[in-house]
């Protein structure tokens, strides 16, 4: 087992986000960026003794609920990363690695975290710098190697000679350190700079002074990308996606149009399920195998049992539990209701607070009336029973097993299992009133015209 601390720097702004919101509580995929890594580190570290320390600003009390129950220090003066990763200095163990990450970098794979610690461990690396080559490297700062590869110096981009901006490796920065070294090497940073900050970057410096190894780490550019506005935000967005459709695709699913079609992180996906073009999935759902969901569907907060068949059109809301087999189709809104095994509910229907037994068929235009104002109320409907369209189902009120709902009834009392139930005003027919009516009619507007 190693001891491994992450400290996570969060305490940014974001000022080009325009947000009251930090940036690092800022959704991708339905998860902020920050849970992101922290869900990364707690994957990557199985076995390991891993301690999460945030670097928060103060008044973020969003932010501090967020990396519960992880500790977290506030860095009241932001005076640079260095200085951020100072304020952690009294949470970190003195042995182990230590891994440094940006909060607004959420694309971090937990493979890569796990490079990251066994190669500053195998190599024997007082510092392991993660490095990328963007295409484009102009505003980055450049990793300078010396001829057995390891790392002389970062050079930020301002400072480069002109023979050194062709350097393609950039520092991605992140960094593994060696746990004992690291409080030697933060306290020499100073503010001799323009902006008055301590840069992490110059721990680099120290350790070679030191005659320390220090050696970077290629990481995938799309890894370390770095989220400072909205634009930023869906490019990492996009990225995030990708993953996502591939990940389902290579567990088994078929997505007809992959681009069309949004996971949250947590979306479970089974095999042999296919998912049409505009399928939307909100946080926390679960799809079992063989379902079919058809397009435009929005689906959160929810469990597909096999073999179901969802829209088009419909929308699963929190709560919603769909049995094995069962139907859920076009403008159908299901929201805290179980649908039994084979249940159907193929048109136009609210299913709220509601427990539909195996076999049950919903009409279309059916709704169940949960909620009086104050408080809400369930509906059960038994197994087999056939609800009649445009049927309101008045909670709380019980459907026995096989009951029958004639079509247009509105259903306030409970009804007996293999009972029928009608509830309808009487039709009442007047021969030739209908032209009658027209007559009058076309008499007062002709005499209006007059």
């Amino acid at each position: 087992m190693s001891q491994i601390t992450a400290i996570i720097l969060a305490a940014g702004l974001g000022t080009r986000m325009k947000s009251a919101l930090p940036k690092v509580m800022h959704p991708v995929a339905h998860r902020p960026m920050i849970r992101h890594l922290i869900t990364t580190l707690e994957t990557a570290t199985q076995g390991d003794d891993l301690r999460i320390v945030a670097v928060i600003g103060p008044d973020m009390p969003v932010l501090e609920a967020a990396v519960a129950p992880h500790p977290f220090v506030i860095q009241h003066d932001r005076r640079g990363t260095g200085h951020a990763v100072q304020m952690a200095l009294p949470e970190l163990p003195d042995s182990g690695t230590v891994l440094i990450l940006m909060g607004d970098a959420p694309l971090l794979r937990p493979e890569t975290v796990r490079r990251l610690i066994e190669t500053r461990q195998t190599k024997g690396a007082a510092l392991l710098v993660g490095a990328f080559r963007p295409v484009n490297p102009t505003g980055f700062g450049r990793i300078i190697q010396a001829a057995d590869g390891s790392i002389t110096r970062i050079v930020e981009e301002k400072d480069l000679a002109p023979d050194q901006k062709a350097i393609p490796l950039c520092n991605g920065g992140i960094y593994a350190v060696d746990a004992a070294r690291l409080p030697g090497l933060l306290a020499r940073l100073t503010p001799n700079n323009a902006q008055g900050e301590f840069y992490l970057t110059d721990i680099v410096e120290h350790a070679v002074s030191d005659g320390a190894l220090v050696l970077p780490l290629d990481i995938a550019a799309d890894e370390i990308h770095g989220v400072n506005s909205r634009a930023d935000l869906a490019f990492v967005e996009g990225i995030a996606q990708a993953r996502y459709r591939a990940a389902a695709m290579a567990g088994g699913a078929t997505l007809l149009d992959p681009a069309s079609v949004y996971f949250a992180a947590d979306t479970k996906i089974g095999q042999d399920v296919t998912i049409g073009p505009n399928v939307v999935f909100g946080p926390s759902v679960t799809v079992a195998d063989r379902v079919t969901i058809h397009a435009f569907s929005h689906i959160e907060g929810a469990t597909v049992a096999s073999g179901a068949i969802i829209g088009p059109f419909a929308r699963l809301r929190p709560g919603a539990q769909i049995g094995d087999g069962a139907h859920v189709g076009n403008f159908v809104e299901v929201k805290n209701a179980v649908l039994g095994a084979g249940a159907k509910a193929n048109h136009l229907t609210y299913l709220g607070d509601a427990d539909i037994g195996a076999g049950a068929n919903i009409g279309a235009g059916t709704i169940t009336c949960n909620y009086d104002g104050i408080n809400k109320h369930r509906t059960i409907v038994g197994a087999g029973a056939f609800i009649g369209s445009n049927s309101a189902l008045v909670a709380p009120v019980v459907i026995g097993d096989g009951a029958l709902i004639g079509a247009g009834s509105t259903i306030t009392r409970d009804v007996p299992a293999d009972a029928l139930a009608v509830v309808r005003g009487e039709l009442v027919q007047k021969e030739g009133a209908a032209e009658r009516f027209r007559e009058t009619r076309r008499a007062a507007k002709a005499k209006k015209k007059d």
